[in-house]
């Protein structure tokens, strides 16, 4: 037995389909593609993504509408006129306000709450909150009340200041010209020593009297 001689066991290799070869080949005229139409093309096909002309999905979701922080933290908000009410030496805490119902539904997930400054400040009470805003703290702070942050979600108390810090004042360009005119106007003011044309006419003018 040499290399040419094995051959394959006779069926397990069939002969490629003669496509297009006429009609008594049984594959002419369509050569097996159907009937006229894109798909009958030669290199012709549609794209799995494609959905017939309409606007496709990819072009129909929402796309570039701003940025979405992860880790943004939701707030539960409530404005200190809800708490004008409280008598002073009250104690208010995210638990209180939630069993009295000032705040808004969390039956899906608890959230941290929030005091703003809208209305009148409740005098001589304590508030336990996870965040103030600076109009709540000057408001507390004029009535006489305490705010207290505690820290979000094991809600043990830490260290806060009640007094807003003072915003730093915004530096203008235009202060610093004021001191360039002024050193601009010494230079062309005259100085002491330098005699002015002014006073040497009239001694002139007497010398030449007296000659």
């Amino acid at each position: 037995m040499k290399l040419h001689d094995p051959q394959p066991r006779p069926g397990s290799h069939q002969p490629p389909r003669r496509l297009g070869r006429g009609h008594g080949s049984g594959r002419g005229k369509t050569a097996g593609r159907g009937t006229k139409g894109q798909k009958s093309r030669a290199g012709g096909g549609i794209p799995a993504w494609f959905e017939g002309g309409q606007t496709p999905l990819h072009v129909r979701t929402p796309k570039l509408h701003g940025f979405k922080n992860r880790f943004r933290v939701e707030y539960a908000p409530l404005n200190l006129g809800r708490l004008a009410d409280a008598a002073a030496g009250t104690l208010i805490t995210p638990d209180v306000l939630r069993h009295d119902q000032l705040l808004r539904d969390q039956k899906t997930r608890p959230m941290p709450v929030k005091i703003l400054g809208g209305g009148d400040a409740p005098r001589g009470v304590t508030i336990h909150a996870h965040a103030f805003t600076r109009s709540a703290l000057a408001k507390l702070a004029e009535a006489g009340s305490t705010a207290q942050l505690i820290s979000w979600p094991d809600g043990a108390p830490i260290e806060f200041e009640t007094e807003p810090k003072p915003e730093p004042k915004p530096r203008s360009k235009r202060a610093a010209k004021p001191a360039a005119d002024d050193a601009t106007a010494e230079e062309d003011a005259p100085r002491a020593d330098e005699a002015s044309p002014v006073e040497d006419e009239p001694a002139a003018a007497e010398s030449e009297s007296e000659s």
